[in-house]
């Protein structure tokens, strides 16, 4: 797991987990991923930014629609498959290398910023969150699909037991944050959220409290 500067360019690279991530996405589609990507996407028009595109496994959630969306992936390996994916897409897709926190796009540029399952992940939400909030037009959308810090007790203590170690074997994933805090605090309306559980196979325990909705710019 590697994440390094080189001049203005953030390198990140996860080949491990990357390859294992790529194989779990897609079983999980058939344990409900698919519906709540569904969810998350539904009726959404316009030009579109995703932050952490992976293998591209949103791009055929995504409903016609869309009149064009650009994918932000910075992990070489995944960031392939993003690409072959964007090839069979509904809707027009341009994977692009890049970063949250510096997003290759200008301000108010973006009807509607995703994040799907991807602000566990990035090293600083907030600068992630104000980069969306940067480039997403004023009244503009941001729809999120994420997991959170359980608002039960025993099950948040092992989540943050777990965060010592849980980031460096999965790919910068913090098992502990509360991610629907943060979207507000980074100045973003949240029109409809939905609490619940997702835990399609037993290594997804301790993340399985997920959240889904609509925040607006």
């Amino acid at each position: 797991m590697t994440m390094a500067r080189s001049g203005d360019t953030t390198v990140v690279h996860h080949p491990l987990f990357a390859r294992m991530y790529a194989r779990l996405a897609d079983q999980f589609e058939a344990k409900g991923a698919a519906e709540l990507r569904d969810e998350a996407l539904a009726g959404l028009v316009g030009r579109v930014v995703e932050v952490g595109a992976g293998t591209g496994i949103n791009f055929a959630h995504y409903p016609e629609t869309v009149a064009e969306l650009v994918a932000v992936e910075p992990e070489p390996y995944l960031r392939e498959l993003a690409t072959r994916a964007a090839g069979a897409a509904r809707v027009p897709v341009t994977v692009v290398d890049g970063v949250a926190d510096r997003l290759p796009l200008d301000e108010a540029s973006c009807d509607v910023g995703v994040a799907s399952l991807v602000l566990c992940s990035v090293p600083d939400q907030a600068a992630a969150l104000g980069e969306l909030r940067r480039v997403i037009r004023p009244g503009g959308e941001l729809r999120f699909f994420e997991h959170v810090l359980a608002d039960t007790p025993r099950l948040a203590r092992a989540q943050r037991a777990a965060d010592v170690v849980w980031p460096r074997v999965c790919g910068g994933c913090h098992a502990d944050r509360r991610t629907l805090e943060a979207i507000g605090g980074a100045g973003f309306v949240v029109d409809k959220v939905r609490e619940f559980r997702f835990r399609p196979s037993l290594l997804t325990t301790l993340t399985s409290p997920h959240i889904v909705g609509v925040a607006r710019r």
